[in-house]
């Protein structure tokens, strides 16, 4: 998507295997979609609430990957957060969301749940 940075599924793993605290995670999916499955490491933020915690998402000490189904209000967010100051180089949609993921081969684990489902 223009005006973002934009990861794909493979180079996250790669990144995440190299250092798992390498990126903050932030699932922007609605609570009944966290349900279905997230992915590891991953924060619970829906949506709606990215504004209300713009200014610490943007403070972050480390890059921010966020994702969503399909990387579509993902993406949004991550515009959003650009547009209100953030570092581009720093805020990161996930192409093709947790459905790339999971297409992939890659598992998901349980919301609130930290450890690497392998």
């Amino acid at each position: 998507m223009h005006g973002i940075q934009e990861i794909d599924s493979r180079a996250l793993v790669e990144m995440l295997q190299k250092d798992p605290e390498a990126v903050r995670l932030i699932d922007v999916r609605s609570v009944e979609e966290m349900a279905q499955g997230m992915i590891a490491g991953g924060e619970a933020m829906p949506l709606h609430l990215v504004p209300l915690r713009a200014s610490e998402i943007m403070s972050s000490d480390r890059p921010v990957v966020l994702y969503c189904r399909s990387g579509a209000r993902s993406a949004q967010a991550a515009m959003f957060l650009v547009n209100q100051g953030g570092n581009p180089e720093r805020i990161i949609n996930l192409r093709g969301g947790i459905m790339d993921w999971v297409r992939q081969g890659n598992h998901v684990v349980a919301p609130g749940r930290t450890a690497v489902n392998a």
